[in-house]
């Protein structure tokens, strides 16, 4: 793997006013709704890394940052040493064609009026590759031929609803691979997917990755599949970054209350054991992104708070070659 970073995110802030009462106008008060609070990660060319936390932690919005879906409030993005925080129209053209993304919802982010086809010709078409529709049916052929829907021409002119869950992941996947991008954001890529595909579908993915030299961010909730998947791991909460590191090393010897209560919620079947609920050494609920508590963001639902955590906000640093944590537990 190249240890060149092809993405940088430095500092990047998005918060979303919330509408205010008469009485706020009056005083002049806004309250904000943050997102996405102060992050800073890279991801290497050729890596895959993962974005985890809980809804509402703000890692989809992360995505839709760097796919420039939404403005950012605050901070840098840098792609393959340029700064594209904010971009005109023809830059920014370019720069989707070299980041792409694959939604969650396989269902909702396909045309169902629109065969197989024509999903993945439209990209094409805006972006004016293949000057004839027989070059861009070969491009076509060759994307479906990646994502393992062989033989291509028996799904090609299948509308949405002729295929299964995992079939039109593979068509919007396919769709994204069209335009030779440098990377892809997988938001959820799976989590729409019945259990017995999951694993088919990241086996794909990965091998596709590795095909083609891709880079991606894979965002998820499920830590099970990212140990599978990504090589780093970044746990997001409530905005921020609490630790991050090699996959493996999140998993085995992760730090963080939080991390550790996610890790505890992951199901692990035993043979000859039914399945029974399990303690998560957490409490509570997370706040609202608008209402932030002071100090450590965790501490309300973390079990093992100090006076410390209720005052000042711990920053993220260097536990261990790679390995970054924000905790003042650690010392």
């Amino acid at each position: 793997m190249i240890s060149e970073p092809i993405l940088k995110v430095e500092n990047l802030k998005e918060w979303f006013p919330v509408r205010r009462t008469i009485a706020q106008i009056l005083k002049g008060e806004r309250t904000w709704i943050k997102a996405v609070d102060g992050i800073t990660f890279s991801i290497n060319q050729g890596e895959i890394f993962g974005l985890v936390g809980e809804s509402g932690c703000g890692k989809t919005t992360t995505g839709k940052l760097i796919m420039k879906l939404l403005e950012p409030s605050e901070g840098k993005i840098i792609f393959k040493g340029k700064d594209v925080t904010h971009l005109e129209a023809d830059k920014l053209k370019e720069y989707r064609r070299n980041v792409q993304m694959v939604f969650q919802d396989p269902y909702a982010s396909i045309n169902p009026r629109f065969r197989a086809q024509d999903v993945l010709e439209e990209p094409l078409i805006i972006h004016q590759m293949g000057e004839t529709r027989a070059e861009r049916e070969k491009i076509i052929r060759r994307a479906l031929e990646e994502v393992r829907l062989i033989p291509p021409e028996e799904f090609m002119e299948r509308f949405p609803h002729m295929l299964s869950g995992g079939q039109r992941q593979r068509v919007a996947t396919a769709r994204t691979l069209v335009l030779s991008p440098s990377m892809i954001v997988a938001d959820e890529p799976v989590s729409m997917i019945d259990l017995s595909t999951r694993a088919e579908i990241l086996h794909m993915m990965k091998t596709v990755q590795r095909e083609l030299g891709l880079t991606y961010l894979y965002v998820t909730h499920d830590l099970s599949t990212a140990r599978y998947f990504t090589d780093r791991i970044a746990v997001m909460y409530l905005g921020k970054i609490v630790e991050m590191g090699g996959a493996d090393e999140i998993i085995d010897n992760a730090f963080h209350p939080y991390t550790k209560a996610l890790i505890a919620a992951v199901c692990e079947p035993i043979p000859g054991k039914s399945n029974t609920i399990k303690e998560v050494p957490i409490k509570g609920e997370i706040p609202s992104a608008a209402n932030i508590p002071s100090g450590c963001r965790f501490h309300p639902r973390c079990l093992y708070v100090k006076p410390q955590c209720q005052e000042d906000e711990p920053i993220l640093k260097e536990i261990d070659l790679g390995h970054q944590v924000a905790c003042h537990l650690i010392s």
